[in-house]
């Protein structure tokens, strides 16, 4: 324990002293988790801007238009006269959507013919689209329903039995877990752990074979008495004590300030960031006991961290993705940890319920460990025999 725990001081001298750590660990973290939330400060969309394109003038398309810029995502900036003009003020950036209310649109809705509004959208921004659609449909869908009822009314029918007829089945949403649609709620854990990952496996690539590239790798021997799992284990403390410090960063400074997570789920949070960090410097450590080679390690590391975000299914499910794909992601610790984290922080429900996910991540530390400890013994044993 003694020749460990000099290993670990030693290692936390490195940290601060080598730019190679420091800007990484230190640094670079506080100043990528605020960027991260303050990018996603105004937490959703709302009143995007929208053109009007009305072709009836009628009181009810003047109607809907009042009643759509009432909704949180669509605020109308401005009129088209074309079809030509809407695609203009779209490509242009002008608008995010148009709405598009035909001739005759009045005049169909009260004879209770089919009526069509089109409402155009920049599908190129999915998420934006898919908010302005679906207030959009709302107000249409309830003011179309409103003029039919008006009518029956007038012709005697009672309110209830009326809307029974014209509407005999009514849906009620129940978004869960993320209502409100908050950009920041959502996208900024993701981000921040991600960014975790790759900083804690970067780092963790350069812990064994940097010690040849700054030739300080006989005295750590010294010290470690030759063994490997002595070097490992120390510097494993070490680092994972940075990990711990950029915990309370996310979790006691980052989220409160920006009110993202709950207090309830911090100590379950804490538990899966720990094993998240341990198992990333599991890969890291294995990956620098294999490859002498500081620069092609560190090209090897980046290959590895950089889609991982895209194969967590985060943003798109992983159950969808190519069979391929969906095997890759489970070679990376971030998709059970995501999971696992989903499940503790947006759900809110017990650790007991990522067993699995946990599961997985003691998988990554059980095999890369003692593969790591192996090959790097093999290396230690050449440098005392070349000495």
């Amino acid at each position: 324990m003694n020749t460990i725990f000099k290993i670990t001081f030693r290692e936390w001298k490195r940290i601060f002293s080598l730019p190679a750590h420091y800007w990484v660990l230190i640094v670079i973290p506080p100043l990528l988790f605020f960027l991260y939330a303050y990018i996603y400060e105004k937490q959703k969309a709302e009143k995007l801007p929208v053109a009007i394109f009305d072709e009836d003038h009628s009181a009810i398309s003047r109607q809907l238009i009042f009643l759509m810029e009432q909704t949180e995502s669509i605020h109308f900036t401005t009129t088209v006269n074309s079809y030509k003009e809407l695609q203009t003020n779209m490509r242009e950036g002008k608008i995010m959507a148009a709405v598009y209310f035909p001739q005759g649109l009045e005049r169909n809705i009260k004879s209770r013919n089919p009526a069509t509004v089109g409402f155009y959208t920049n599908a190129s921004f999915m998420v934006t689209a898919k908010l302005m659609y679906k207030d959009a449909a709302n107000v249409l869908i309830a003011g179309g329903l409103g003029v039919v009822l008006q009518k029956l009314e007038k012709k005697g029918m009672p309110a209830d039995k009326a809307m029974a007829l014209i509407q005999p089945i009514k849906l009620i949403t129940y978004p869960l877990y993320n209502p409100q649609f908050n950009y920041q709620e959502y996208l900024v854990p993701g981000l921040i752990t991600v960014a975790m990952q790759m900083i804690i496996i970067l780092i963790g690539v350069l812990l064994l074979n940097y010690e040849w590239k700054t030739n300080t790798i006989h005295e750590l021997m010294l010290i470690a008495n030759g063994s490997a799992s002595n070097i490992i284990i120390g510097k494993l403390i070490a680092h994972l004590a940075i990990a711990w410090l950029n915990f309370i960063l996310i979790a006691g400074i980052i989220f409160p300030i920006f009110e993202i997570g709950n207090s309830e789920g911090m100590f379950s949070f804490f538990v899966l960031y720990t094993l998240l960090a341990i198992a990333c410097l599991g890969v890291g450590f294995l990956l620098s006991s294999i490859f002498a080679d500081v620069m092609l390690c560190t090209d090897i590391a980046i290959f590895y961290t950089s889609p991982a975000f895209v194969f967590s299914g985060y943003t798109f499910p992983r159950w969808a993705m190519p069979w391929y794909d969906q095997y890759y992601a489970q070679i990376m610790p971030y998709a059970p940890f995501l999971d696992a984290f989903i499940k503790v922080n947006n759900m809110q429900l017990p650790l007991r319920y990522a067993q699995p996910e946990m599961l997985k991540l003691l998988c990554f530390i059980i095999i890369t460990y003692p593969l790591a400890i192996i090959f790097f013994q093999k290396k230690c044993n050449q440098l005392y025999r070349t000495a």
